[in-house]
C-alpha cells in the first residue's frame, strides 16, 4: 500500500511537469502541424493517466476559438452602429431613405397621417419601392397625386404583378413611369380588375403599344373602364378602324366615359343642327372632343356662330376651334380681324386666313397682322389687341379649382 501511494504521488508530480511544459511551449506555437502534434501527445498521456480531465480542454477547435481574438475594422464598426440605430419616427424613416427636408414637408402636407404611421411597415413599403428604382422625387410625386398610397397594402400579389406588368410594358424602366403616373397599380385588385380590363382591351383589337400608351396618357383607365352594347355602338359609328391611331384614343375614351355623359356631349352638339354620325364621325376624326366640357362647347358654338358668323359644319372641318382658348384666342383675334377691315388695311383676315390666323402662334400673328403695318396703325392695332386679351371672362378670378388629383 505505501508503494502504490508513493507511485501514485510521483504519476501527479509527472503530470503537472509535463503539461506545465506544453502549455509554455503552445503559447509559441502556431499551425495546423503543431497541433496534430498537441494532439498526439494529448491522447498518449489520456492512456496513460484517463482520470484526468485535461484532454478535453485540449482540443485544437477549442484552442483556436480562444487564442484569436477577433478585432473589427472601423468599416465594420460603422456598419454596426447603423444596423443597432432604430429609427424613432417616419420623418427618420424618410430621411434614411433619400428624401430631403423638402419632400418631407411636401408628403406631411399631403398626408398628415403618415406623422404616426406604424414606422416598420412604412419602412418595408419604402424597400420595396426602392427595389423597383423608385426615387425620393417620385415619392413626393405619387403621394401628391395618392395620398392614401402609403397606407394600403402594395405587397398583395406583389411578384406576379411585377411580373406581369414587366411583360406588359416591356422593361422596368417603363413600368417605373406607369407606376409613378398611377400608383394605384400596385394596389388594384389583380385578378378582379387589372387582368380582366387589359384583356378587354386586348379583345378590342388593341396592341401591346397601343396599351402602353393609353396607360401612360390616362393613368385612371384601369378603375373607370366599363363597355356595355351602347357604348361599342358609338365606336363602330365614328368609322374608325382597328388600324388607325385614332382608334386606342376613340376606345379607350369611350370606355372611360359614363354613358350619360356620352349622351349629353352628343346632345348638347345636335342642337346647333348636326347630326349624330356627324358628330360620332368628328370624335373619330378628333376625340379629345369627349374631354371639353359642355359648358366650354356651348360658350365656343355661341361666338363662332352669333360673333363669327360660321356655320356649325366648320366645326366639323376645323374641330380646333372648340379646343383653342375663347378670351386669349378667338375673341381677340376676330376682333383684330374687325378692326383691319374698319381701317381698309390689307392684308384682310377673311374666309380661309381667318381660320388660318386662329391657328397661329401669337408671335406668328402679331408679325403677320400687326406689326407688318405702318408705325402708327401698328401701334393702334397692338393696343386693341392687347386689350382685348387682357379682358377676362366674367367672375374668372372667383372661381375655384378642386382638382388635386390626375387631370382627366
Amino acid at each position: 500500500m505505501v508503494f502504490l501511494h508513493a507511485f501514485s504521488r510521483g504519476a501527479a508530480k509527472f503530470t503537472r511537469r509535463h503539461y506545465s511544459h506544453f502549455f509554455s511551449s503552445l503559447s509559441t506555437v502556431t499551425g495546423l502541424h503543431q497541433f496534430q502534434k498537441t494532439h498526439n501527445i494529448v491522447s498518449y498521456n489520456h492512456k496513460l493517466f484517463p482520470f484526468t480531465s485535461f484532454p478535453d480542454i485540449l482540443k485544437p477547435a477549442l484552442f483556436h476559438t480562444t487564442a484569436c481574438d477577433i478585432v473589427e475594422t472601423p468599416h465594420e464598426l460603422t456598419e454596426t452602429a447603423a444596423i443597432v440605430h432604430n429609427p424613432k419616427n417616419s420623418t427618420d424613416i424618410f430621411r434614411e431613405w433619400g428624401c430631403s427636408e423638402t419632400d418631407i414637408s411636401k408628403i406631411f402636407e399631403r398626408r398628415p397621417s403618415l406623422r404616426k404611421t406604424d414606422i416598420h411597415i412604412l419602412q418595408s413599403k419604402l424597400e420595396i419601392l426602392s427595389r423597383l428604382g423608385i426615387k425620393s422625387s417620385d415619392l413626393v410625386k405619387m403621394v401628391h397625386c395618392r395620398p392614401r398610397f402609403l397606407n394600403c397594402k402594395i405587397n398583395v400579389c406583389l411578384n406576379e404583378r411585377l411580373e406581369y406588368f414587366e411583360s406588359l410594358f416591356g422593361s422596368r424602366e417603363v413600368l417605373v413611369k406607369a407606376i409613378v403616373r398611377n400608383p394605384s397599380l400596385l394596389t388594384y385588385d389583380f385578378h378582379n380588375k387589372i387582368k380582366p380590363v387589359i384583356a378587354m382591351y386586348e379583345s378590342l383589337g388593341l396592341s401591346k403599344t397601343d396599351l402602353i400608351t393609353v396607360l401612360l396618357s390616362r393613368p385612371t383607365l384601369i378603375p373607370r373602364t366599363s363597355l356595355d352594347d351602347e357604348k361599342i355602338d358609338y365606336i363602330k359609328k365614328t368609322g374608325v378602324s382597328k388600324n388607325s391611331k385614332m382608334y386606342k384614343h376613340v376606345v379607350s375614351l369611350f370606355a372611360i366615359s359614363r354613358i350619360e355623359t356620352i349622351r349629353e356631349k352628343v346632345l348638347n352638339l345636335e342642337k346647333y343642327g348636326l347630326l349624330e354620325d356627324d358628330i360620332c364621325n368628328l370624335i373619330g376624326r378628333s376625340p379629345l372632343v369627349l374631354t371639353l366640357s359642355i359648358d366650354k362647347v356651348q360658350r365656343h358654338m355661341t361666338f363662332i356662330l352669333g360673333i363669327m358668323r360660321l356655320s356649325a359644319s366648320i366645326v366639323l372641318r376645323n374641330p380646333f376651334l372648340l379646343y383653342f382658348n375663347l378670351e386669349t384666342v378667338l375673341k381677340p383675334r376676330f376682333q383684330i380681324a374687325c378692326k383691319i377691315e374698319d381701317m381698309g388695311l390689307v392684308p384682310e383676315i377673311k374666309g380661309p386666313v381667318l381660320l388660318t390666323a386662329m391657328r397661329m402662334s401669337d408671335k406668328r400673328f402679331v408679325a403677320a397682322f400687326i406689326t407688318c403695318h405702318p408705325e402708327k396703325e401698328a401701334l393702334e392695332l397692338m393696343t386693341v389687341y392687347n386689350k382685348a386679351k387682357s379682358v377676362k371672362r366674367l367672375a374668372e378670378s372667383s372661381k375655384k379649382n378642386f382638382t388635386t388629383g390626375f387631370p382627366f
